[in-house]
């Protein structure tokens, strides 16, 4: 898809990514989520983040969920895990996180019930359709029983779907030979972000992270504080083929129940970007919406 065509909307892997990541989000953003955290007795933000993300996969130590999360600095992980499973079990969480985001989304988009009716049966088919193979959090999240409640099912419908996408990404940057602050730089430095907004959100310091650009300085893809023209076609390599693996399972649906679908899911990712509670630029790499 060309970056005109992701401006208008368009109706690719990516265009999809779009409209399912802040439904998803609210989940990182939202106070009745990190209310709902709360109140399971997880202590912190990122203890809350860490525990509510990999508590499909069950009570893993930090190694496992560096492994999986990718970018995070491990050391970073351990503060919050194995400890969070002391003040709640996964089972709770998992309640927790879903009962926070659905209140969250009836707050911003008052039509989420309704449109929630619908859409969870016509992403249904999309999340059986795909590949878990190498896909663990993927596969976590989709052997859960799916909620009665519609909104809490919409949440985790598009949570499903969005991990799927994650994991895939994280097996292309894998196989790019990238480490997780490296994969950062590179983003930072073609998206035109601050450093900061990685290294406070991921735990990396700033030796690390120039030790980390100095290996893609080495290899080509940067020039001291830019991106080189072999970094700019990685990275539009990588975000292609994430793009490529993601698209399959969207093939379930039918080209009529595609456009429903999608206009429906951007109407919710509408209201809920325009509530504010998601900031703008994020460490997810979540565009503003209408930005190119």
């Amino acid at each position: 898809m060309s970056r005109a065509e992701e401006r208008d909307g368009g109706s690719g892997a990516r265009a999809w990514w779009r409209a399912l990541e802040p439904i998803h989000a609210v989940t990182y953003f939202a106070p009745e989520s990190l209310e709902a955290l709360r109140g399971t007795g997880l202590r912190g933000f990122w203890m809350g983040y860490f525990a509510a993300r990999v508590a499909p996969v069950g009570a893993v130590g930090p190694a496992a969920v560096a492994a999986a999360f990718f970018n995070f600095h491990p050391a970073m992980v351990r503060r919050s895990v194995p400890d969070g499973w002391t003040f709640a079990d996964p089972a709770t969480v998992l309640v927790a996180r879903r009962q926070g985001a659905a209140r969250a989304l009836r707050r911003l988009d008052p039509s989420v019930e309704v449109r929630s009716r619908r859409l969870v049966p016509l992403l249904g088919p999309v999340i059986e359709r795909a590949d878990g193979s190498g896909r663990v959090l993927f596969s976590a999240n989709r052997a859960l029983s799916p909620p009665d409640d519609p909104v809490e099912a919409l949440w985790q419908a598009c949570t499903s779907l969005r991990e799927h996408r994650g994991d895939g990404h994280v097996a292309v940057l894998t196989a790019a030979g990238l480490d997780g602050c490296q994969a950062l730089v590179l983003f930072a430095l073609s998206e035109g972000l601050p450093a900061t907004l990685f290294q406070e959100s991921r735990g990396w310091s700033a030796d690390e992270w120039e030790l980390a650009r100095a290996r893609l300085e080495a290899r080509g893809l940067v020039r001291a504080d830019r991106i080189a023209p072999d970094g700019v076609e990685l990275r539009r390599a990588l975000e292609q083929t994430t793009d490529d693996l993601a698209a399959a399972p969207f093939l379930a649906l039918g080209a009529r129940e595609a456009d429903e679908a999608l206009a429906s899911a951007r109407s919710v990712a509408r209201a809920v970007a325009e509530g504010g509670d998601i900031p703008f630029p994020n460490p997810m790499g979540l565009p503003a919406p209408g930005a190119a």
